[in-house]
Formats: C-alpha cells, sequence, structure tokens
C-alpha cells in the first residue's frame, strides 16, 4: 500500500471526523443496554467535548485527515511543543486498521522529531490494541496518569549527514 498523505481539516470534515471518533468507542459501548439513538448522542456530545478540549488546549497543532489512496481514512493529530512533539490523536477508520498505515504515521512522527532532536510523546489507554504498536516502535510508558498512560519515545540521534 502506497504510503498515506495528509491534508488539513477542514470545516466539511466534521462528519468524517465524528465517524472516525465514534469508529474507537463501538466496543466500549457494546455492552451497554443503550439504544443506537442513545450512544449517537452521547458519542456526538463527546466528540464535541473532545474537538473543543483538543483545539483550546493546542491551538497551535496540526490536525490532519488521513488520506489512502486520496481516501479519507483517519486522523492525525500532532502537537509540536517546545521539549517535545505529542501525537494528541492517531486513529483509523476500522477497516483500515491493521494495515500499516498507523505504523507508517508514527514513523514519519519520529523521524521529524529525530530531525529536530526531540522525544514523541503519546497517551493511550492501558488496555488500548495501539500500545503494542506504540511499544515495538519504541515507545515506552513514562507516567501512569490513571486511565491513561503517557508513553514516550526518547530522542535518537539524527544519523543523517
Amino acid at each position: 500500500m502506497p504510503a498515506p498523505t495528509l491534508r488539513p481539516v477542514v470545516d466539511g470534515d466534521r462528519d468524517l471526523l465524528y465517524r472516525i471518533y465514534a469508529s474507537t468507542r463501538t466496543e466500549e459501548l457494546a455492552p451497554l443496554p443503550w439504544d443506537e439513538p442513545t450512544k449517537d448522542a452521547f458519542l456526538r456530545t463527546q466528540f464535541a467535548a473532545q474537538h473543543r478540549y483538543y483545539r483550546q488546549t493546542y491551538p497551535d497543532a496540526t490536525y490532519d485527515v488521513v488520506l489512502a489512496r486520496d481516501e479519507p481514512v483517519g486522523r492525525l493529530y500532532v502537537h509540536r511543543g517546545a521539549r517535545a512533539i505529542l501525537v494528541i490523536d492517531v486513529a483509523l477508520l476500522p477497516r483500515h486498521r491493521g494495515r500499516g498505515i498507523g505504523t507508517s504515521l508514527l514513523r514519519r512522527v519520529m523521524c521529524e522529531a529525530r530531525t529536530v532532536g526531540k522525544p514523541v510523546h503519546v497517551h493511550v489507554e492501558r488496555f488500548n490494541p495501539a500500545r503494542r504498536l506504540y511499544e515495538r516502535l519504541g515507545f515506552r510508558q513514562v507516567a501512569d496518569q490513571g486511565i491513561y498512560l503517557l508513553l514516550e519515545r526518547a530522542v535518537q540521534p539524527n544519523t543523517a549527514s
């Protein structure tokens, strides 16, 4: 599969971004005795709160739609801070998971971090399957923040000449 590409999020992406977000919560909500309209209302409220939090907390971050062969398949939000690069969020639609897209996106961020001499941080839920991917790519737990773990990929030497 060709490397994924990125394009900035635009106002018209709201429904797409909601679908991506909701797809990450399906398993979590499955056991609840709620009907679909109730789950949808809950997820829309949660999505709006998350969206607002990210934009207020990281106003200078890049918010991108991930494209595979020009098809929107996910989102990648990255904050380039003074001391570290934070992957705020990386999420893919279910049928595009496990195909190397997430790995490619993270490697891109890791390459950028190596170039600027910064570590990469990411928060991940303790039981999120993506945690294995992060660990395989060299991320290590540096803090336990309750629901979330803070993982870091330490500064890597820039071997480019």
